[in-house]
């Protein structure tokens, strides 16, 4: 459910009133059911509610909301965009009950809604985000954040640091090891045979051949014939001015990025209400919301489910892929 006083409970009422959900998969929520009845009242759904302490007593059926109640929280207690040290207790509770579910095989997937960074710090957790506290979880130690949508998807080399932190932390090592995962998932998720990848520069003009940056010639290009010499079919540093619209044709399966806002300003630019958040290596599947929490609309019936559906329909799909490819 994501952050209780976010748009998370809202849009996840939107998008389980559609019955396509529930022909691809058996949506269980992990979140609260006070705060779901709370909001659902006041949205006027006609939706009801099973209370389940495992998955396989869910019922699966739409117009019914399968859910674990796994963090006492008192929805009187709460208000809408205002976030607690309860609240984010309870947003990261959901994160890993719902891990240690996939890691056990009770589940097949993960879909996360939003989460607020700041109510995860103060209840304690000082993680970056959904990704890192996963990765934790699942003693992940190589992985990737990619968005993706039907037009483009973006990988990164990093994801949540400072923009004038980005030069040090790159390297050849850390852009070969996301080249490395970004085509392995292409083809062991997204079932692409022979993945097609490029490589965004970091400096204006992919470095304009050492005039506004070096990286590109000592630490991306390395890196890029270091794949191709293991069979990786890599092409780059392109500059990121261009990359993009290229990539948006099909001509490319993947863009890995070497900082946040390179990938995603491009990206929500085109997916912004469908996009997907998913992460790749990681031994189970994992997909989000490509938005944050927008208290600004919260609990106000206002917030688009679109890319929660979208999220929930790759996950589907990826497990789908997985069964029938093992």
């Amino acid at each position: 459910m994501g952050d209780p006083v976010g748009i998370g409970p809202e849009i996840i009422l939107a998008a389980l009133i559609n019955p396509l959900i529930y022909k691809i998969c058996r949506p269980l929520v992990i979140g609260n059911m006070g705060r779901l009845k709370e909001l659902r009242t006041y949205l006027k759904s006609n939706l009801n509610f099973n209370a389940v302490k495992r998955p396989d007593n869910g019922v699966y059926q739409c117009g019914c909301v399968d859910l674990v109640d796994s963090f006492e929280l008192d929805p009187g207690k709460m208000l809408w965009a205002q976030p607690t040290v309860l609240t984010g207790k309870a947003m990261i509770s959901y994160i890993i009950t719902a891990t240690d579910m996939a890691l056990e095989g009770k589940i097949d997937a993960i879909v996360t809604c939003p989460i607020n960074k700041e109510a995860m710090h103060n209840a304690g957790y000082f993680y970056n985000g959904h990704t890192e506290l996963i990765a934790e979880q699942t003693k992940s130690t190589d992985f990737a954040m990619m968005l993706a949508g039907d037009k483009l998807r973006v990988v990164l080399v990093t994801i949540h640091i400072p923009l004038k932190d980005v030069p040090f932390v790159l390297s050849r090592e850390k852009i070969m090891q996301t080249i490395v995962i970004t085509n392995s998932s292409l083809k062991l998720r997204f079932g692409i045979q022979h993945p097609q990848i490029a490589i965004a520069g970091l400096n204006p003009h992919a470095g304009e051949g050492g005039i506004f940056g070096n990286e590109e010639e000592r630490i991306i290009l390395p890196a890029i014939r270091l794949a191709q010499n293991q069979g990786i079919d890599v092409h780059g540093p392109y500059p990121s001015d261009t990359i993009f619209y290229h990539a948006q044709k099909g001509i490319y399966d993947a863009v890995i990025c070497m900082y946040h806002d390179q990938g995603l300003i491009p990206f929500k630019m085109i997916h912004f209400t469908d996009g997907v958040n998913t992460t790749l290596g990681l031994p189970i599947i994992r997909t989000s919301v490509d938005h944050g929490t927008a208290y600004d609309i919260a609990g106000q019936g206002k917030a688009d489910p679109g890319s929660l559906t979208a999220a929930i329909k790759m996950a589907a799909e990826q497990a789908t892929f997985i069964r029938q490819t093992t």
